[in-house]
């Protein structure tokens, strides 16, 4: 018996959907593929797309998103598409959908983690949190990241669960999620894989925090909206707390200076998308009343990411895979920075295949501004 890790990856620039679709499929076609994981530009017709996608890989198990970019073998890209095939005797994958994430309740995310530990198990395999971990895609408008993502994670018992929004460019039009042989909106898909390889689920954020506190005094967590911080308008006291004119905060200044809360003795990071009109700030994240945010400092992304990847090796050893979610806001850093190569190469030597989300997560949390992650290494 073959118990190694085969992980074929694939990428294609090719404009034309079918052709990408061929192109790919060649590189990780594979008949003996557990889990075929793909990210694509949402510049694709998807409906042509997905149903190529449907026609080459037949019925394997295939899930995939719509990106705000693409990580690919060959690095960070735009307009691809790029995506995995993993092989292995000693790997089981199983997924499920939510439909209709707008009507969403807790239950539906508890129960649908239950239910994929039962369909392991009626495949022979007792999952738990040191042989499986969880991958979530999920829509990214549909603003219900966050109770999707805390309903499966307390369905999951002590299962690791890593994932990221779907993608639309930077248009924020319309974001996508593939299963079940096309791509879909306001749904997300869980895949839960146990293996006896090596793994860890992990996150990363090249961000520390500082001494300018803030208290969020009045919100609209639904529509992830401040309108209050320490009891002033919230563009106005963030702008303040960093040394600006309200009139001054860009997209650049929120990616420079996000805000972070502390959990359970972490820190997570929330972004702010834009300041509106009346001066209240929109979140990548819910925010809600009384939680208490603290201005955030950046680091070298370079070195942090680094730094990360040499822990992870010193765990598993070299990653034979790791599938990746980054936040749309390093990916407009690493542009504004000009860094895209060294990330890239990072990257690509560490075997990542991903995309740039709009938003994270991790356990039981959505977040900003983070590159979260599953590295798979080989058996020792």
């Amino acid at each position: 018996m073959n118990d190694t890790l085969r992980a074929r990856k694939g990428a294609s620039t090719l404009g034309d959907a079918r052709l990408a679709a061929r192109e790919l499929h060649a590189a990780i076609g594979s008949p003996d593929a557990r889990l075929v994981v793909f990210y694509a530009s949402p510049d694709y017709d998807l409906d042509a797309l997905g149903d190529e996608l449907s026609t080459l890989f037949g019925d394997l198990p295939v899930v995939g998103c719509t990106t705000a970019g693409e990580i690919t073998p060959r690095g960070y890209l735009h307009g691809s598409l790029t995506g995995v095939s993993i092989a292995s005797n000693e790997l089981t994958a199983v997924m499920a959908r939510i439909d209709d994430l707008q009507s969403f309740e807790f239950g539906h995310g508890e129960a649908l983690g239950h239910k994929l530990i039962a369909d392991l198990a009626n495949r022979g395999v007792a999952a738990d949190g040191g042989n499986a971990f969880g991958l979530l895609l999920i829509d990214g408008l549909s603003m219900k990241e966050e109770a999707v993502v805390g309903a499966i994670y307390r369905g999951l018992d002590d299962i690791q669960l890593f994932g990221g929004s779907a993608g639309d460019g930077v248009r924020f039009g319309s974001t996508h999620v593939y299963h079940e042989g096309r791509f879909r909106k306001d749904c997300a898909v869980l895949t839960l894989v146990h293996t006896t390889h090596p793994f860890v689920v992990f996150k990363t954020q090249h961000f520390v925090s500082s001494d300018d506190k803030m208290v969020v005094t009045e919100a609209d967590p639904a529509r992830r909206i401040v309108t209050e911080i320490n009891g002033e308008p919230a563009g106005r006291e963030y702008a303040r707390l960093v040394g600006l004119d309200v009139d001054k905060l860009t997209p650049l200044i929120f990616s420079t200076y996000p805000v972070v809360v502390k959990l359970g003795g972490a820190y997570y990071v929330r972004s702010i998308q834009k300041v509106n009109e009346d001066e209240s700030l929109t979140f990548f994240c819910a925010i809600d009343a009384g939680i208490v945010l603290t201005v955030a400092r950046g680091v070298d992304m370079i070195a942090n990411l680094a730094g990360t990847f040499a822990e992870v090796r010193e765990r598993i050893g070299p990653p034979e895979l790791v599938l990746g979610c980054d936040c749309i806001l390093r990916d407009l850093e690493i542009d504004q920075r000009n860094i895209r190569e060294p990330v890239s190469r990072i990257l690509m030597d560490n075997n990542v295949v991903g995309f740039s989300t709009y938003g994270e997560q991790f356990n039981a949390m959505h977040v900003n501004q983070t590159f979260t992650g599953v590295a798979i290494g080989s058996r020792s």
